[in-house]
């Protein structure tokens, strides 16, 4: 198969309509020339890792939506924009898929590319993780003290399945997928250069670790079980096993 020919054909010629207006000549020169690879697998790992930091612009443009209209009490808008942040996130993650097939010692050879750059300086990744916080922010004081409200009131003494519950069932499946992404994550890294080595900082991997503990609205996956002790001391923490009536 003539290489060369192929290369010229998926480059393009930058002159149709479709090519002018995604600029695919700049779009498709942001990878190494393809001589210039340190192995086949390291255009995966460019063009994948570019694509999450498109996917991330996507979302975090979203998420600032998503605030404006939550403010504005604009409830429908903001779950519908929520479900389009969700897709972005379970893509995200499928993708990372791509680089669990290429093997440890050929990430290696790419790593040596990388200098001492990891996907913790990612400027999408780091924008996501202070967005959030200001969500919570623009929910707390539309939905909970702007409405007289709190957080048991919403899911249990006052439940409505209202505007609140489902808004605030959007941000914890964001906040789901989102650590679910990063403990998807953890697992590429087990798989390329195994959790007991150190990251490309030097910095042990119990750090990305710690990551996939942290929520970004504790207070949403604190009411379950704050909710299910107080069931429990009315219903009975142990209850009389089925088998027994019989």
């Amino acid at each position: 198969m003539d290489r060369a020919k192929f290369y010229r054909l998926m480059a393009g010629t930058g002159e149709l309509d479709y090519e002018l207006y995604l600029e695919t000549p700049k779009l498709l020169a942001l990878q190494k020339p393809y001589e210039a690879l340190a192995n086949p697998d390291e255009l995966q790992f460019q063009i994948v890792h570019q694509v999450e930091e498109l996917w991330m612009k996507l979302a975090a443009f979203t998420i600032l939506e998503i605030d404006e209209h939550m403010e504005a009490g604009r409830t429908h808008r903001v779950v519908t924009l929520f479900r389009r942040c969700h897709m972005i996130m379970r893509l995200m993650t499928e993708q990372l898929g791509l680089l669990e097939t290429m093997s440890p010692k050929e990430y290696q050879e790419i790593r040596l590319q990388l200098g001492n750059g990891s996907g913790q300086e990612s400027p999408g990744f780091r924008v996501m993780l202070q967005m959030p916080p200001l969500l919570w922010t623009t929910f707390e004081a539309r939905y909970l003290t702007g409405a007289g409200r709190t957080v048991e009131d919403i899911y249990d003494s006052g439940y409505a399945h209202d505007d609140a519950y489902v808004v605030a069932e959007a941000m914890i499946e964001f906040d789901e997928l989102f650590q679910k992404f990063r403990a998807h994550h953890l697992f590429l890294i087990h798989r390329s250069i195994g959790l007991g080595s150190a990251s490309l900082k030097g910095r042990p991997v119990e750090l990305l670790q710690a990551g996939t503990r942290h929520r970004f609205f504790p207070a949403l996956w604190e009411i379950r079980h704050a909710m299910t002790d107080s069931w429990g001391g009315t219903y009975g923490r142990v209850r009389d096993s089925l088998s027994a009536k019989d």
